[in-house]
């Protein structure tokens, strides 16, 4: 059972090497450390690099949305006050240029907080509530050139349905997929311009494996060029779902005892980060670690966590070693193969480093 619930990286990790079976990486505990009353974040939602090989974070605090790093954590900038629920961050070359693809699910501070609630999702006093979330385009300089609504507008959804979208991935052709992880478990997909084009998922389909629950992540495998599939966290029942680009259902993967978000994709393996160890069938609070599977989707190390167990060809249930993370939301991996991890819920703390070791 957790025991650290005031769980902080400290000076003390500093320089300490964690993960295992060639996965090593040493601790940089104060990357990207800044003036919180200057650069504050609530939580680190998401990270990405872009073609200067700067490190955009995007945080749901809105008196900067983006800080923007080197990658030796130095501030380059930060801008942003758009996105009080700023969720998942893409970043995309194209033909005209570079763009962010920002996923705001929803969730804003509450004026009316109590100063008490935390986790009492539909009172009125909680510090967050929900409104309809949306999906927006930007260009470098973080100036929207379009945004996605409510798909109510479009038809697809009854006024009633909740949308508080969490994650997006852009296929080469340009179209847009869109997780509902927070709001109505479907995946959206439109064309580059918006449009729709197609939905699935949902709860009470008649084939269960069409069904997601709290769809936190989504991201395309082309790790086959021929044959490149939608990578689907189905979070709360802790698995990914398989998919081809026209949403047809093709496996499930399951990963017990990990609450697991977007996979991001390096080579051969992806990375996932894990919000939450289910233990005793709860996700335990400050129980967050890191997954790396291999070519073989199996779980081959893991960063801030009991390593792997197979049995008969089984994955045992993982959890948290409780020694490094709160919460792992969201990453990116540089060239040399460091990563760089954003927390939700971690005491308002910065992005950390992690360095490869050879």
């Amino acid at each position: 059972m957790n025991n650290s619930a005031t769980l902080k990286i400290s000076d003390d990790l500093d320089g300490k090497t964690f993960g295992a079976a060639g996965f090593e990486y040493t601790l940089d505990a104060n990357w990207g450390k800044l003036d919180s009353k200057q650069y504050p974040v609530e939580n680190c939602h998401d990270l990405a690099i872009d073609s200067k090989g700067r490190i955009i974070l995007v945080t749901d605090n809105v008196q900067n949305n983006f800080l923007v790093y080197n990658q030796a954590g130095d501030l380059l900038d930060s801008f942003g006050t758009e996105f009080p629920g700023a969720h998942a961050l893409k970043i995309r070359q194209e033909d005209d240029g570079e763009f962010m693809y920002v996923v705001d699910s929803g969730w804003k501070l509450n004026r009316d907080w109590d100063g008490v609630s935390i986790n009492e999702w539909d009172s009125p006093r909680n510090k967050v509530i929900a409104q309809a979330g949306f999906i927006a385009k930007l260009n470098m300089r973080g100036d929207i050139l379009f945004t996605i609504g409510h798909p109510q507008t479009i038809g697809i959804y009854t006024p009633d349905m909740p949308f508080r979208p969490t994650d997006i991935a852009i296929a080469d052709n340009g179209d847009i997929y869109v997780t509902d992880g927070y709001g109505s478990d479907y995946v959206i997909q439109y064309d580059k311009q918006g449009r729709y084009i197609r939905h699935w998922g949902g709860h009470d389909n008649q084939d269960q494996n069409l069904n997601l629950c709290n769809t936190h992540g989504i991201e395309i495998d082309k790790r086959n060029p021929d044959k490149p599939m939608l990578v689907i966290s189905s979070r709360a029942e802790c698995a990914f779902k398989f998919f081809t680009l026209e949403g047809e259902y093709v496996d499930t993967l399951k990963v017990p005892g990990a609450w697991v978000g977007r996979p991001v994709f390096h080579g051969e393996h992806f990375y996932v980060p894990v919000c939450w160890s289910d233990i005793d069938g709860k996700n335990q609070d400050d129980s967050g670690f890191i997954c790396i599977f291999d070519k073989n989707n199996q779980v081959v190390a893991n960063i801030g966590a009991e390593q792997p167990v197979y049995l008969e060809g089984q994955l045992q249930p993982m959890k948290t070693n409780w020694q490094l993370f709160n919460h792992c939301h969201g990453l990116c991996i540089d060239d040399e193969g460091n990563l760089y991890v954003g927390q939700w819920r971690a005491h308002n703390s910065y992005p950390i480093k992690l360095l490869k070791q050879n």
